[in-house]
């Protein structure tokens, strides 16, 4: 097919790099240049595992980059991956996606038939009541609007794409037109990934599926969290109880990892417009607000953990990870944040460290220290706070000598506890 991906963030140059991989032409639209430029020169404009081969391997044959909506009308199906930020009361704010809505409309004015499909993330409701009437009162009845939520997760963005738990295609009641496009659009991947189940509903169904995903997900670790919490207050390792109670098929061992709790740009974002989403139509999500809520509590409970063996007024105290998960330099929602603001708050000296989220968390705190390595990092200091669970921190050892205090108070349960420093896990 020829395909146009609108937006070229974590989702869409993802999405752009794959779909090209498996043999789609694929022009790749977004307003930024230096995005557009990057990705002509063979780059992706972001660190996401297996994106920039992607690039490389199909740029200048079967993928382009563009900030031009003229291309649209010569493609078959255009994809609007453009990002929903949050607003103040948890809602997500359409209004960049329903920009984009218009000028795709604009765009297409003037073709016979062409499929556009919302793989941005938006509540139910959304897609019918505000994108879809911007499109066709541009463009008409010739375009078929359709959803396609997507379920990748930073780090590992390529191979969910590439082998994904299901296929989600949400198409108005009868519109054969838009549900025959996106079983084409995946056709070469389902020859590969053999057998995918796909869910046929309809666009709000879809949209909703999207929400209830992260929702359940984001719920299991919180649910985890609040055990491990009454687990550490006994002295029992959260970690055994997990691999026993995940031995149960009705529970699973996915997402029983307890620590510092859960953040990025999908489960803060989607579990706060879903709850603003419920309050709207008069529902108050109780079990939801409190997934929330024990996820903002998780710092505080590794602060309050550093306090019983440290005073961090005037101590100096390194955080190792700054990325809100290994295999990423994304820091949006990081629980690396809140414990650097708990730390300043408390007169601590921090110095930070990540193998490659620095420069993002410089935007947050640009007057913070930050060293070079792990090692750096502890040298000197009083103690540690592990906030992200990075492969090199597993293989820290003799760096702890560097260290004035060896206290270390681990949020991921990423450092091997020795007679040598005094370690606290934070739920074990």
């Amino acid at each position: 097919m020829h395909v146009s991906v609108v937006g070229s963030g974590y989702v869409g140059t993802t999405v752009a790099a794959c779909l090209a991989d498996l043999g789609h032409d694929v022009v790749a639209v977004d307003i930024d240049q230096d995005v557009v430029d990057a990705i002509n020169d063979g780059h992706a404009p972001l660190h996401e595992p297996g994106v920039d081969e992607r690039i490389q391997r199909t740029i200048g044959d079967r993928l382009r980059a563009t900030t031009s909506y003229d291309t649209l009308p010569e493609t078959d199906l255009t994809i609007l991956a453009i990002g929903t930020p949050s607003n103040p009361d948890g809602s997500i704010d359409t209004s960049i996606l329903e920009t984009a809505a218009e000028m795709t409309g604009d765009a297409l004015a003037d073709v016979d038939a062409h499929t556009v499909v919302v793989k941005s993330t938006v509540t139910p409701g959304a897609v019918t009541d505000r994108l879809q009437p911007r499109l066709q009162a541009r463009a008409g009845d010739a375009v078929s609007v359709a959803a396609n939520p997507e379920f990748q997760r930073e780090g590992s963005a390529v191979a969910d794409f590439l082998d994904p738990h299901k296929l989600v295609f949400g198409t108005a009641p009868g519109d054969d037109r838009a549900l025959d496009a996106l079983h084409e659009l995946y056709a070469p991947l389902l020859e590969d990934a053999g057998d995918v189940p796909i869910v046929e509903t309809d666009v709000p169904t879809a949209m909703m599926t999207k929400y209830a995903n992260n929702a359940f997900l984001a719920s299991k670790v919180s649910l985890i969290n609040d055990l491990g919490n009454v687990c550490k207050e006994f002295g029992i390792d959260t970690y055994e109880v997990a691999d026993a109670i995940g031995l149960d098929d009705r529970i699973g061992a996915k997402f029983l990892r307890s620590g510092l709790g859960w953040g990025g740009s999908c489960f803060p974002k989607d579990v706060a417009a879903l709850v603003a989403a419920a309050k709207d139509q008069g529902y108050d999500p109780a079990v939801l607000e409190a997934a929330v809520d024990v996820n903002e509590r998780q710092p505080e409970r590794m602060l309050g953990l550093l306090e019983t063996h440290v005073d961090p007024e005037g101590a100096r105290v390194a955080v190792l990870g700054l990325a809100f998960k290994p295999g990423t330099d994304d820091v949006r929602n990081s629980r690396a944040i809140p414990v650097i603001d708990g730390l300043q708050a408390r007169g601590a000296d921090v110095v930070a460290y990540d193998p490659i989220a620095t420069q993002n968390m410089r935007e947050h705190f640009p007057d913070l220290e930050y060293a070079d390595s792990a090692g750096g990092a502890l040298e000197d200091a009083d103690a540690a706070l592990v906030t992200t669970d990075w492969d090199e921190f597993h293989a820290l050892d003799d760096e702890f000598d560097a260290m004035r205090q060896r206290v270390v108070i681990d949020g991921r349960r990423s450092i091997e506890p020795t007679a040598d420093i005094t370690y606290e896990g934070l739920t074990w």
